[in-house]
């Protein structure tokens, strides 16, 4: 079901502060399908594009503030031939060919401890025995040493690319089917990319089985940038913020996206809901117009979730983003990675 956005649009309507998280329409967010890669997989291209994302951003709540929609996404995996044999495996491999062998390789251990971090890079994670698995995932490469550098430049050479993770993954030589249903194994040393930073609790892919084979994961090290979002056409900043702002006037709504943490789809948002309420002013032809717009990235138990836009009439300041999160029962809602954008130039909301 896509996300329900309750930004507001209708004239006249008002809103209380704080803003606290809605968790409405989180809960009405479709997640995405894909969460990492495929546990076949070696190669999977960055396909995400930041252009169509903002202007399906517009579309949604466009669509939304005139007459709500639902709609699902299906996305469509290839499989490998039965017992076919399975690319790469440059990695090194343990003396015995065991799931055991493998978790405790010291070499797996002593490489990821040793890494260099990148520049402009902070190290989020090193040496797990899992995967990062998360709403945020862009792509996959395998690469032929544990080279932290290369997977680094593979994330700056990606749009919205924010993290990458690198790991030592044991794997099958063929693909496991019934009439090879436990195979040899080899060694693949994946690099991932992240639309958000990795931390330790989104490494929680731990492998998996296929057929008798047991797939498991070694040295693990997460990497987050150390940057701003884009800027925006049409908007200045980024301007950096503690928290969420939380002001007490000229709150509008708010819209989540899920996924790849994106500025351009809270600028999208913003557009699309001036755009709305300048076709439907009220009778003394004043609209709320969007002129500043707060996105921020909302994680779950420190895992993150996606991006949420909050949209006000006037610019805040930072002294204004004082909301850290929330917390729902058992669970934590935090937020990281605030940002403010001002509208430029500004939107005097009348006809």
């Amino acid at each position: 079901m896509r996300s329900t956005c309750l930004v507001a649009a209708l004239a006249g309507l008002a809103y209380a502060a704080p803003q606290f998280i809605n968790f409405e329409e989180i809960d009405s967010a479709d997640a995405p399908l894909v969460t990492g890669p495929a546990p076949e997989a070696v190669s999977e291209p960055v396909t995400y594009n930041e252009k169509e994302a903002k202007a399906d951003a517009i579309a949604q709540v466009t669509e939304e503030l005139s007459t709500p929609a639902k709609r699902s996404l299906v996305v469509g995996r290839g499989v490998n031939d039965p017992c076919s044999p399975q690319p790469d495996g440059y990695g090194p491999k343990p003396p015995v060919d065991s799931d055991a062998a493998f978790l405790a390789h010291q070499v797996f251990h002593d490489t990821a401890n040793n890494a260099p971090t990148p520049q402009g890079y902070q190290l989020s994670f090193a040496d797990k025995q899992a995967s990062v698995q998360a709403n945020t995932y862009l792509g996959l490469s395998t690469l032929k040493t544990y080279d932290t550098i290369k997977c680094q430049q593979l994330c700056d050479a990606a749009n919205l690319c924010t993290a990458f993770n690198i790991y030592f993954e044991r794997d099958p030589v063929i693909a496991p089917a019934e009439a090879c249903p436990k195979p040899d194994a080899f060694t693949n040393i994946k690099c991932t990319l992240w639309g958000s930073g990795v931390t330790p609790e989104s490494a929680r892919n731990q492998g998996q089985y296929r057929r008798d084979f047991h797939v498991v994961i070694a040295g693990s090290n997460g990497y987050t940038k150390n940057s701003p979002p884009d800027a925006q056409p049409g908007f200045t900043g980024p301007t950096q913020f503690g928290g969420a702002i939380n002001a007490p006037n000229s709150y509008i709504g708010q819209k989540f996206f899920p996924g790849v943490y994106d500025a351009g789809q809270c600028a999208g948002a913003c557009v699309a809901n001036t755009g709305y309420n300048k076709r439907h002013p009220r009778a003394d032809g004043t609209y709320d117009a969007c002129n500043f717009y707060n996105v921020y990235l909302l994680s779950k138990n420190n895992i993150p979730e996606g991006t949420y836009c909050s949209l006000y009439t006037k610019a805040w300041e930072k002294k204004y983003s004082t909301n850290y999160g929330q917390n729902r029962g058992s669970d934590s809602y935090t937020v990281s990675s605030s940002y403010g954008y001002t509208l430029a130039p500004q939107d005097a909301g009348h006809i």
